[in-house]
């Protein structure tokens, strides 16, 4: 094994050791709390430092030495401002490849299964790394609660208008909840295309290559339509693919 794969495998092993520390007390706390209702003390320097870390770190060496990264439009970016980050969903990695690019703290929402995965590990990172659940089939107010709480710190927000991973390579069936989400909180969109992903690179070293493009912001102020169009006129640029988008989505 070379230094660069032996290196890779014991930052896996130790984030793993981590996740198999905090289990037990996961499990209790998942049982007491609603993660839809998440609060702005909870977005302090501790979480931010461990974002911070896993991010640069991790993420950071994982996505060079396993996917190749290649990060555009960073310049797209005004530095200090908050955004809504809004990416095509493609796989698991998807938030931690996103706050890389953008070199932000990201606060994602997520649907609620994943808070209660069989997987401790990505159950350890998804309640550890800011994100907030929300059930798809009806969203609870404790959710948009916690989209507000997060206005009171210095996180951005992340949402997937997708809804879900899709592998189609087909950008359809949106709806606009991303939309009167950033008109609430008067946060410009930023699309986001992740392109190239084709599975998980296992132990595997630079074989696999992604890129991440950033997007021009797209103000919130925008009638509904337009920034379902430029959205999905962006994404589709960045990522390839087949753009079937309509006007008219459902809400």
């Amino acid at each position: 094994m070379g230094k660069s794969s032996s290196r890779t495998y014991r930052v896996q092993i130790r984030t793993r050791n981590i996740a198999d520390t905090y289990l037990k007390k996961s499990n209790r706390t998942m049982e007491e709390r609603n993660y839809n209702r998440r609060y702005a003390k909870e977005y302090g320097w501790g979480r931010s430092l461990f974002y911070i870390l896993f991010r640069n770190i991790v993420v950071g060496i994982v996505s060079k030495l396993q996917y190749n990264i290649k990060i555009n439009g960073r310049e797209n970016l005004e530095k200090g401002k908050k955004y809504l980050y809004t990416a095509n969903h493609t796989s698991y990695l998807d938030p931690p490849f996103v706050a890389l690019a953008a070199r932000e703290k990201i606060a994602y929402m997520a649907k609620q299964e994943l808070f209660t995965d069989k997987n401790a590990l990505l159950r350890f990172l998804v309640i550890n790394l800011g994100a907030f659940a929300v059930n798809r089939e009806k969203p609870e107010v404790a959710t948009f609660k916690t989209v507000f709480d997060l206005m009171k710190t210095n996180w951005s927000l992340g949402i997937f208008p997708e809804g879900q991973i899709r592998k189609t390579g087909v950008l359809e069936n949106l709806t606009k909840g991303f939309i009167a989400i950033a008109k609430k909180t008067k946060l410009d969109i930023v699309p986001v295309g992740i392109k190239g992903f084709d599975g998980y690179a296992g132990k595997t070293l630079f074989q696999k290559h992604i890129t991440v493009t950033i997007g021009k912001p797209i103000s919130y102020e925008l009638p509904e339509d337009e920034i379902l169009t430029e959205w999905a006129k962006q994404i589709c640029e960045y990522t390839g693919y087949e753009n079937k988008v309509t006007v008219n989505a459902e809400k």
